[in-house]
């Protein structure tokens, strides 16, 4: 019987082309790792035996006029295409086996976003632009590479005056996006695909919200398609922000308590604990009420999960990869940990005839609050 699972590489210095066929038979594993707020990663194992021309590849690839070489991994079960990584090499580290004679060469990467932490900008202006578009304009340079941007407009944006004061950028432009999302409440990360050689940037507040996933069944005999799953309850992790806006006229901030649940961050769950901590975000009352506000509802999304779970699962069995940055419904855990979770991170590894994945799903209430969990995808 056919395998319902291909693997395609793509690899090359700039532009991705289809791998050689030496290189793709050599390739032993696969490792990706993704993540809902940082950088996502990816592992290649390819075997190395004598007078192998794995090593003169990577070694010619790295002396191009760029020395870039980047990679795309994809992934089609059960028949459906997915960009699982879009990244570029960092890292080659050969494996000597001394008992065997045989060798590993080991690739390690990172997606898109090391591109963006290559070059120190530091000092270029950005004359009356407000955060969302210094953010359109840094993204722009990516396009070559089939970077989309997908920027959400700052809600109160405060555009300075080109004559009293000009914005200037501060290290790469990874770290330049990130500080300005931070400034304003937002996140920035990278999304691969949805075709090979494209990537969303993406540049917004962090939602939770979208169409879920087939649903993690666990203690439900034939049903059960996860190999392990464990939940804990942490209301220590929990924060209640408080942002201070100024008064105009008395000068006097007034104190704003920002509650577990927001717009962005929408109760999964009946049980809503209070949070356990209260902090002061300090400097907020010099900054725009709007602006203010959403670096509150980012402080409650980064420390709301009062629930968090970790396991494993067999892709082939589960019917479909489970990617991080959306819902999935988890079934059979019991009264406290059924209903939607989100996916804050899963690692897939692919070897011939294999495909599993690690995850961690996180939840800031407990008890569901939907009557039923669906077991496939809306």
């Amino acid at each position: 019987m056919v395998s319902p699972l291909y693997l395609t590489l793509l690899i090359g210095p700039m532009e991705p082309i289809p791998a050689p066929k030496p290189l793709a038979d050599a390739l032993v594993s696969v490792e990706v790792t993704e993540s809902a707020t940082g950088r996502s990663g990816f592992q290649l194992v390819f075997s190395l035996g004598n007078n192998s021309i794995l090593e003169t590849f990577f070694l010619l690839a790295g002396g191009a006029p760029l020395p870039i070489i980047r990679v795309v991994l994809l992934v089609t079960f059960p028949g459906i295409p997915q960009v699982l990584m879009d990244g570029v090499v960092l890292h080659t580290e050969v494996q000597p086996d001394a008992m065997s004679g045989s060798s590993k060469l080991v690739v390690t990467g990172q997606d898109l976003t090391a591109l963006m932490d290559l070059i120190d900008f530091s000092g270029l202006p950005y004359p009356g632009m407000s955060p969302d578009i210094r953010a359109l304009v840094i993204l722009a340079k990516y396009a070559m590479f089939g970077v989309v941007p997908e920027v959400i407009p700052v809600p109160a944006p405060d555009i300075p005056i080109p004559l009293l004061q000009t914005p200037t950028q501060k290290k790469t432009d990874f770290q330049y996006l990130q500080h300005l999302a931070s400034e304003v409440g937002y996140v920035f990360y990278l999304v691969p695909g949805p075709l090979p050689g494209m990537s969303q940037a993406y540049w917004g507040p962090q939602t939770r919200l979208g169409m879920p996933q087939t649903a993690l069944n666990v203690n439900l005999d034939t049903w059960t398609n996860v190999e392990s799953l464990n939940f804990r309850y942490e209301p220590q992790n929990a924060v209640l922000p408080i942002i201070f806006i100024q008064d105009p006229i008395t000068k006097i901030p007034i104190p704003i308590p920002i509650p577990p649940v927001t717009p962005f961050s929408p109760p999964m769950g009946l049980a809503i604990m209070p949070p356990q901590k209260i902090e002061f975000l300090a400097g907020t009352a010099k900054l725009n009420p709007a602006v203010a506000l959403m670096k509150g509802f980012a402080r409650v999304t980064e420390t709301s999960d009062v629930v968090v779970g970790d396991g494993s699962l067999d892709v082939m069995r589960y019917g479909q990869p489970l990617r991080a940055r959306s819902l999935v419904g988890v079934r059979g855990a019991g009264l406290a940990f059924d209903g939607m979770h989100y996916v804050d991170q899963a690692t897939h590894r692919i070897k011939p005839g294999e495909y599993k994945e690690s995850f961690v799903l996180k939840r800031n209430a407990l008890v569901a609050n939907t009557p039923v969990v669906p077991s496939l995808p809306f």
